[in-house]
């Protein structure tokens, strides 16, 4: 691993949490128009459906010689990474417990995570494809 490949990962990473914030913020400001969206993390959801989908498509491209190493590290470590953010998927999970919201919990922790590797199974599909 080279200097440039941990510079431009760690600059990739800076992009996606910065992504990460301005997604979950306009998501959650249109969903706190709706009462039973606005406890539910809808945004973080979205942020890790999407970056599951985009991280399997750059496997399958990787897969399939059609991506660069460098990018596959860039856009996969780096920009999902600091992207997509199941720590706090989990520690939602524990609020909507502690809330005793046992079914949007349950949706939100087993269903995020079934829906999150299908998205990422469908990405590699699509990616091998290429």
């Amino acid at each position: 691993m080279t200097v440039v490949t941990v510079l431009v990962v760690a600059l990739c990473g800076g992009l996606g949490a910065a992504i990460r914030l301005a997604l979950d913020g306009l998501i959650r400001g249109r969903s706190a128009r709706s009462a039973r969206l606005s406890t539910f993390p809808v945004g973080t959801l979205v942020i890790n459906v999407t970056g599951s989908f985009i991280l399997g498509l750059l496997a399958g491209l990787a897969q399939a010689n059609a991506a660069p190493a460098l990018l596959v590290s860039a856009l996969g470590t780096g920009l999902m990474g600091g992207y997509t953010t199941f720590s706090t998927a989990s520690f939602e999970t524990v609020r909507l417990l502690q809330g005793r919201r046992w079914v949007a919990a349950a949706l939100n922790g087993l269903g995020m995570l079934v829906i999150a590797v299908a998205a990422g199974v469908l990405g590699i599909v699509v990616g091998r494809l290429a």
